[in-house]
């Protein structure tokens, strides 16, 4: 009742390449502005990807071999904090709830997985300016699945060694236990009702549901600390159905 009574403003979907999120936050949006609750997608890259391309025009592999890693992580966070700044205040202006493709954890992982550390206080630092979003998805995937699902996208590539970074990194963050997970490794559909269980006060059943495009959504989940949903392994080690439980 008392969500009921209160204004969603900012829910962030977060998790490492290839666990779903954008395909899962499209939905979210359109699903809340079906319910009578107007949301907005906002996707907050860092940047890698447009550094990585500048990198192999002027002959270099990667972002790192042209700025090196404190460039990249730098770089990453400055344009990441910038776009989460505009989505906010785009947001604010307009009243709409704010669906976020990645948050200021997802910088954190990829500073983690970079090995720099003490560019995490400075993040933190700056990204402290930011609201908690009422609720964090994360879509948790086995990073040898994500690496499957990059691969088929042929959009963009990434190594297994830094999706196993990457994944680490996530469980690692001392914000892990209240993340929200999903288990982004069944059906996009499945997926996506895993989400509108967690959100039942603002998501009438039936509402946003439909067919849902081809997309490279995750497998089996970690193990890690205690979070609020439960997730069963079966007799043959896959995960069975996840149970989200709504926080007072």
């Amino acid at each position: 009742m008392r969500r009921g009574r209160t204004r969603l403003r900012t829910i962030a979907l977060i998790g490492i390449d290839g666990s779903g999120k954008t395909t899962q936050a499209h939905r979210l949006a359109d699903a809340l502005t079906a319910a009578g609750r107007p949301a907005t997608y906002r996707r907050n890259a860092s940047g890698r990807r447009w550094l990585g391309r500048v990198a192999q025009r002027l002959g270099r592999p990667d972002a790192q071999r042209l700025v090196g890693r404190d460039g990249v992580l730098a770089v990453e966070s400055v344009l990441r904090w910038l776009a989460i700044a505009i989505a906010l205040i785009s947001c604010l202006l307009t009243g709409r709830t704010a669906v976020m493709d990645r948050y200021s954890a997802c910088q954190y992982a990829s500073i983690r997985a970079h090995g720099g550390q003490r560019w995490e206080r400075l993040a933190r630092a700056g990204y402290r300016l930011f609201p908690t979003p009422q609720v964090t998805f994360l879509l948790a995937v086995d990073p040898a699945e994500a690496y499957r699902r990059i691969e088929r996208r042929g959009t963009d590539h990434e190594t297994m060694g830094w999706l196993t970074a990457a994944d680490t990194a996530y469980r690692t963050l001392p914000e892990y236990p209240t993340f929200v997970l999903v288990d982004a490794g069944l059906p996009a559909d499945e997926v996506t009702e895993q989400i509108r269980a967690h959100l039942t006060a603002w998501l009438p059943s039936g509402v946003g549901s439909g067919p849902v495009p081809q997309s490279f959504d995750s497998p089996p989940l970690p193990d890690g600390p205690p979070v609020t949903p439960v997730a069963q392994r079966s007799e043959r080690g896959g995960i069975g159905p996840l149970v989200a439980q709504a926080r007072p």
